[in-house]
């Protein structure tokens, strides 16, 4: 039998083994390769406008009204005539052409609107991100058929004490509203060509890199 007095000493190993456990478990599992020149990437869902995506607006019949680089603002908004303070922001280029002319349409009968993105930076959610010790942290638009091997040369690749066969990628899954982690081998990818390495992203990916252990 064990002594009373040993029981607190058990419990309190016992919650140690499971938080170490716990704090040792690491990313799930590792995504499948990305294909790569046997499909088309996948269209996505529509672009959504982010801070700083430059657009041209044509408002048809009405040059004095149409704007071109107009860039978004850091606040989300944009200004063009007879529009002021707009929020663009979140929107598709097409729900902005229906609020554009909503407003319009005060001013003269049934505006034909039109907005063409120039320059892409994609809403913060849609953009991909590279933290930890890579060659430079990074925030990249995402584009139908990215891969991390896009993502990686963008970036400028692993840093001089990266440990990329240890980096992860963090996603978020809507049906169950949690972030999954899972592996990458980025130095087999960069360093040695393994093509098996390279997956392909979704909008909001993050991949983090940690420094090498000496």
């Amino acid at each position: 039998m064990l002594h009373l007095l040993s029981l607190p000493r058990l419990v309190g190993a016992i919650l140690a083994t499971a938080a170490l456990a716990a704090c040792s478990s690491g990313p799930s599992s590792q995504l499948p390769p990305a294909a790569i020149g046997t499909t088309s990437p996948e269209p996505t869902d529509n672009y959504v406008l982010g801070p700083l995506d430059q657009i041209t607006i044509h408002v048809w019949r009405n040059p004095e009204l149409s704007a071109e680089d107009i860039q978004v603002r850091p606040d989300g908004r944009i200004t063009i005539p007879l529009v002021r303070d707009l929020v663009a922001v979140g929107k598709t280029p097409s729900e902005l052409e229906e609020d554009i002319r909503e407003q319009l349409s005060e001013y003269i009968e049934q505006p034909i609107v039109s907005v063409i993105v120039n320059e892409f930076n994609g809403a913060l959610p849609q953009q991909i991100r590279i933290t930890g010790a890579g060659a430079q942290p990074a925030a990249l638009p995402y584009r139908a058929g990215m891969t991390v091997l896009d993502v990686m040369i963008a970036a400028g690749g692993l840093g001089e004490f990266s440990a990329g066969n240890r980096a992860t990628l963090t996603r978020y899954n809507p049906e169950t509203s949690l972030n999954e982690v899972y592996r990458l081998r980025l130095k087999d990818l960069l360093d040695r060509g393994d093509a098996s390495a390279n997956v392909a992203l979704k909008p909001g990916d993050t991949i983090s890199i940690p420094e090498s252990r000496f």
